[in-house]
């Protein structure tokens, strides 16, 4: 989104007469970026509202799962080869038996805002072991990206 505003500045920078005034090709071309730019940012927060909508219903759909987010650990996010943003996730299994793990990652702008929501399983993680997994967003994410566990169930 930047990219568009940034073409927004320049068009309209370019577009200006000696006068001051932005000329109706101009104009017109900045409109056009400018509503392209609302365009992306609303497709990416219907993008945002999916995968957060889809976490959920993940997490609610396990059944006699026991909040495990303390006994989840996440590496330094890093991008793939197309972009998409993935983490290591580790969870220890602190119980008597094997068990699962659905861990919910937020991918987080450096501000805390929400960037995309992901939800990945560790399984058959052995009494006392811990078991690893990747975490991937669900689409490309620019900019300096962290990852944080918004909930972790043990089932």
């Amino acid at each position: 989104m930047g990219a568009v505003l940034a073409v927004v500045v320049a068009v309209g920078a370019a577009g200006c007469s000696d006068s001051g005034s932005p000329s109706g090709g101009a104009s017109k071309a900045a409109s056009a970026a400018s509503s392209a730019a609302a365009s992306l940012a609303s497709k990416a927060s219907d993008a945002l509202a999916s995968a957060s909508a889809e976490a959920k219903q993940k997490l609610e759909g396990i059944k006699n799962g026991v909040k495990a987010k303390d006994d989840v650990t996440l590496g330094a996010p890093a991008p793939d080869s197309a972009g998409k943003a993935t983490v290591k996730v580790t969870a220890k299994n602190t119980a008597d038996s094997a068990k699962s793990f659905a861990v919910q990652v937020n991918f987080t702008d450096k501000s805390g805002n929400l960037l995309d929501v992901t939800v990945v399983t560790v399984k058959d993680v052995a009494a006392g072991a811990s078991g690893e997994a990747t975490a991937t967003s669900n689409r490309k994410l620019t900019g300096e990206v962290h990852a944080v566990v918004g909930s972790a169930l043990r089932y």
